[in-house]
């Protein structure tokens, strides 16, 4: 697997008036690429299924095609952001059939889904003689266009190559991971899995602190602690995962579960739900009835796995 996050080639350096860009999908998101690309100088054309939306990028010089198949034949470059993979299809199926994509247009799909159906669609476009990139956003709306916006994409490398430097117009962290164009998807799934837990962690901890009469607002500013050990921790875990080693001689299992254990029963006994907690717990637990009590808690890597 290669991932490359480096400046853009020479190649991909053209003046944005050179290269014109095709947004479909006017959703938050969609709005939020759209304009990063007006932002960045680009002549940028909008088509959004539902009339109506996107009249404030009109007034910032974008133009609203008439029809996809005008906003696809306008740009060199189309970028779709719809609600799921069943709309984009919708959408996109009968622009190929029409030869809209024809000449050289390349076709990047920022819509969320899985690895499976960002392969389907990659064999789709080959099918339709489509430069194909999946991609996945993994910043909010407020965060692209910047420095700090991260894009996964995968698929076609001479695609990503040619269009590097447009798509830094989006995020400056514009990744290509690798030509398997389901990539983008595991990576963007992954990282929302560890976020989506992460949060939910979050709310149980400002329940169980408020269940005692301390508001969230006063344990927040305590929580980098926390929040500060997680980057070097997760380079320590994923070095023990990709080994299948799980040394535990700065912290391990038994230790750890015990401290769930207490976090269980003051929950319980205040009437939280601890449906979360009790999941993480029995994780744990069967790695302990294996007698890895002494091991990391990555050791638990093994019990998720089938």
């Amino acid at each position: 697997m290669t991932i490359s996050e480096t400046p853009s080639k020479a190649s991909s350096q053209e003046a944005p008036s050179a290269v014109p860009v095709t947004v479909l999908g006017l959703g938050n998101m969609g709005r939020a690429l759209a304009g990063a690309f007006l932002s960045a100088g680009y002549a940028t054309t909008l088509w959004n299924r539902t009339p109506g939306r996107g009249d404030d990028l009109v007034a910032r010089g974008a133009v609203h095609a008439p029809s996809a198949a005008d906003a696809v034949r306008a740009s060199a470059l189309t970028v779709v952001s719809l609600v799921d993979y069943d709309a984009a299809e919708a959408v996109l199926a009968p622009l190929a059939e029409a030869g809209a994509f024809e000449g050289g247009r390349v076709l990047v799909n920022l819509t969320s889904d899985t690895p499976e159906r960002s392969r389907s669609a990659a064999e789709w476009a080959a099918e339709h003689g489509i430069a194909y990139l999946d991609g996945s956003v993994m910043v909010p709306t407020t965060v692209v266009g910047g420095p700090e916006a991260l894009i996964f994409y995968s698929g076609d490398r001479e695609a990503f190559e040619r269009y590097e430097g447009t798509l830094r117009a989006l995020g400056a962290r514009a990744t290509f991971l690798d030509e398997d164009p389901g990539l983008a998807a595991v990576y963007d799934l992954a990282m929302l899995d560890f976020f989506y837990t992460a949060m939910s962690g979050l709310i149980h901890a400002f329940a169980l602190a408020g269940a005692d009469g301390v508001k969230a607002a006063a344990l927040a500013p305590h929580l980098d602690t926390i929040s500060a050990i997680l980057p070097p921790l997760a380079g320590a875990m994923a070095a023990h995962v990709d080994a299948g080693e799980y040394p535990g001689d700065l912290g391990n299992l038994a230790m750890e579960t015990a401290g769930i254990d207490h976090i269980l029963h003051m929950s319980r006994s205040r009437g939280l739900d601890v449906t979360v907690l009790e999941a993480v717990r029995a994780i744990a637990g069967r790695a302990l009835e294996k007698g890895h009590g002494g091991d990391d808690w990555s050791r638990t890597v093994e019990e998720i796995r089938p």
